[in-house]
């Protein structure tokens, strides 16, 4: 189905169109572009092709539409929608079809039913104007009532929002987190202050934001809009992982997106930097002197405010803790070392290697640690054996890990509770946390696993809830990717001056050593080839061809593991992508597998969103951070299986991987994706039985050494790898370019308090 409309024919005259909405074939949620079946009213069941502009209309309405008739080729005639209205229907049977259809929360086909037998043609004026009556109706308690009554006002508003929004081609998604976020405001907010949405409303960035500014009449040229583009600038940069850019870069970037004078964006930027918050709280910019991240000469950084003061905030609070004269964990000081690792020894049943007897002290005597290492070198042994001695003298001990998978993983391993580091800190509505410098955790030793996925926000909010005197001991391999979110803390921990001791286990322990998995791991890390011949828990299928690459991906992970290991492949078998674009990449794939392994069937509820479809039994992963979702927030890349979808209610449930089930209305479905394929970025901190990864050279730009390694590291039994020697050639000899501006290795040395 086309993603847009063919050429309007000629100089047809604009004609008026009324019917039925009775199904949605395609919707683009980006743009609105819609292609829908209604029926005219003709008889017979013959329902009329209508595309175009119906942002925000739902199946079941009356429409009376403008627009042109045309001719597709393939589909042949079709009305193509300029705008619509929506009209009320006129007749109980109407009536009946359009509260039935879900338009309304809180009634399905049964309760349709019930009101417009007990009011007639009478309904809907009475759910307008003496919505208390309809508890005169059979089964509809208060309670319901309410709720029905709240979502006819709420849907009302949100229509007249996407009427408006219809001209600037905003999705319905979008129209409705604007009501959400204004209600009654919502108008008046997007004509008056459209750059607003972009820093209040996700899913809106400038460019969105923008295109409103201009159809409401806001100049090219505009300060507001000038700022408004710096602003977006610098957090396109957080959003590749950086902490501020180069004052230089940013200009060039503001002035290629812009497209206005370089002076006025140089004019814009220092009023930004003099008012670094403005009375509405919206985050200024602030410029600083900083060493280059690659060497040579410093450069004026240029932060957004809370990137600024995050970094300035966490070298400062890790430097209290490695410098206070306070220990909670006093009897490590002059502890008799070999009678405490002899006691180990008899505990565990094995002995340390001399790196990993190393971590272990350094970890129990000084307050601030690092622990890193590649896979198969006692990381996990390492990190057990000082949880065991730290209970031993009954410290408390307090464990979190960044996703929900490696705090279970971390439980396990030391049999004692362990949670996400957001659990852990009890993160609020609006990302505060329950726990911080005034309220810190009840700990003597916290260890957090992962931590290579700990952005600079998040490690800011853990190491201020850390009390003085406890000890902390990050714990990750630094050689994977760096975090999703900006910074790369673990690398700047363990850069060269910072005052953060550190080990790096290295040797590869025997047992390992049989496994291809952390074989070719450290193959690849090391930038050779990896083995394939002979293996039994690493396998390469070679196809050149990037289509032919994706479908193999699918029969691999769908059937031929599931057949082969007795694997299964929703919960236990996890495809891997360089990127989510491509006949090989997570978008295509997911579509794929979802049909493989959770296809539709009459039985199975689903719900159509845009251009996917939910179902039960679903795999899913959340797609932002949402600190209003879940008993402490939903976070980018929580994974989760759909385990109900209730059309009446407009609402669907996922069971995390916390074991935490989370509702998420039909108007919040943009925040989930399908996970049976998901990026290499998105799968760290997780661990699968087993993966697959497509490595194609249709994602040759992507293909790089650290890519390639951290896929390979997030399996416990098998690897297999779908696609061309050539590609896997080009990710193990590229080593990643360029290291993110961060300047927090430099605040950790410098002297700053």
């Amino acid at each position: 189905m086309p993603t847009q409309p063919p050429a309007a024919p000629g100089e047809r005259r604009l004609a008026t169109l009324e019917g039925v909405l009775e199904r949605v074939t395609y919707a683009n949620e980006e743009n609105g572009y819609t292609v829908a079946r209604v029926d005219t009213g003709r008889g017979a069941g013959d329902l009329l092709t209508v595309v175009g502009a119906l942002l925000g209309a739902q199946v079941g309405e009356s429409l009376r539409m403008e627009g042109r008739w045309g001719s597709h080729p393939q589909y042949g005639k079709q009305f193509h929608v300029e705008n619509y209205t929506t009209l009320l229907p006129a007749t109980v049977q109407g009536i009946r079809r359009y509260l039935g259809s879900g338009l309304v929360k809180g009634i399905g086909p049964i309760f349709a039913d019930r009101i417009t037998q007990h009011f007639g043609l009478d309904t809907l004026t009475i759910i307008e104007e003496e919505p208390k009556r309809l508890i005169e109706v059979p089964g509809l308690g208060p309670k319901r009532t309410k709720k029905i009554a709240d979502a006819w006002e709420e849907q009302k508003a949100i229509k007249e929002v996407m009427l408006f929004l219809q001209t600037v081609e905003v999705s319905t998604s979008i129209a409705v987190r604007i009501y959400k976020k204004y209600g009654d405001a919502s108008i008046s907010v997007v004509k008056n202050q459209p750059y607003r949405l972009a820093a209040d409303v996700w899913g809106i960035g400038f460019l969105t934001a923008d295109k409103i500014a201009q159809s409401v009449g806001i100049p090219h040229d505009s300060p507001e809009r000038v700022k408004a583009g710096l602003q977006y600038a610098l957090s396109q940069a957080t959003d590749q992982g950086h902490c501020y850019l180069p004052e230089e870069k940013l200009i060039a970037d503001a002035v290629k997106l812009l497209q206005v004078d370089t002076g006025l964006v140089i004019e814009c930027l220092g009023e930004l930097a003099a008012e670094p918050e403005d009375p509405d709280g919206d985050p200024g910019v602030v410029r600083e002197k900083v060493p280059h991240s690659e060497g040579g000469e410093p450069v004026t950084a240029v932060y957004l405010v809370p990137f600024h003061r995050a970094e300035l905030a966490l070298a400062g609070q890790l430097r209290r803790l490695l410098h206070t004269d306070e220990d909670r964990m006093p009897g490590f000081r002059d502890v008799a070392w070999d009678n405490a690792l002899g006691w180990l020894k008899r505990r565990t049943g094995a002995d340390l290697a001399p790196e990993q007897e190393e971590a272990v002290k350094l970890a129990l005597s000084e307050k601030v640690a690092v622990l890193t290492g590649g896979p198969g070198c006692g990381k996990s042994f390492t990190v057990r054996s000082i949880v065991e001695l730290a209970r031993a003298k009954k410290a408390k001990v307090v464990l979190a890990a960044p996703t929900g998978r490696a705090a279970k993983r971390l439980a396990e391993l030391t049999g004692a509770e362990a949670s996400t580091v957001h659990r852990l800190l009890e993160l609020k509505p609006g990302g505060d946390a329950a726990y911080d410098r005034e309220r810190p955790l009840d700990a003597d030793l916290v260890v957090v696993d992962e931590a290579s996925m700990l952005d600079l926000l998040l490690a800011n909010k853990l190491a201020k809830a850390v009390p003085p005197g406890a000890h902390l001991l990050l714990v990750g391999d630094v050689d994977q990717l760096p975090s999703v979110g900006a910074g790369e803390v673990l690398r700047d921990l363990l850069a060269p001056g910072s005052p953060v001791p550190a080990v790096r286990l290295t040797r590869v322990f025997r047992q390992a050593q049989q496994s291809g998995v952390v074989t070719n791991a450290h193959r690849i890390n090391a930038g050779q080839h990896p083995l394939t011949d002979g293996m039994k828990d690493f396998f390469l299928f070679v196809e050149d061809d990037t289509e032919e690459a994706g479908r193999l991906t699918v029969d691999v992970a769908a059937r031929r593991i599931p057949a082969k290991f007795g694997l299964d492949p929703r919960r236990d078998v996890q495809v891997l992508a360089p990127m989510h674009r491509g006949p090989a990449g997570a978008g295509t794939l997911n579509g794929l597998l979802q049909q493989a392994v959770t296809p539709g069937r009459p039985d199975v509820p689903e719900k159509r969103f845009g251009g996917r479809v939910f179902r039960v039994g679903d795999k899913v992963t959340q797609i932002r951070n949402n600190y209003e979702k879940g008993e402490n927030g939903v976070f980018n890349g929580t994974v989760g299986v759909v385990t109900s979808l209730d059309p009446v209610d407009q609402r669907l449930t996922v069971l995390t991987d916390e074991d935490e089930e989370v509702p998420y209305d039909f108007d919040e479905l943009d925040e989930l994706a399908h996970a049976y394929a998901v990026t290499i970025h998105r799968s760290q901190g997780s661990e699968y039985p087993a993966v697959v990864i497509p490595v194609t050279t249709g994602a040759w730009m992507m293909l790089q050494r650290n890519l390639l390694y951290t896929a390979v590291t997030r399996a416990k039994r098998l690897v297999v790898l779908v696609g061309s020697r050539k590609a896997i050639g080009q990710a193990v000899r590229t080593v990643s370019a360029g290291r993110r501006c961060t300047a927090l290795d430099f605040r950790l040395a410098g002297p700053r308090t």
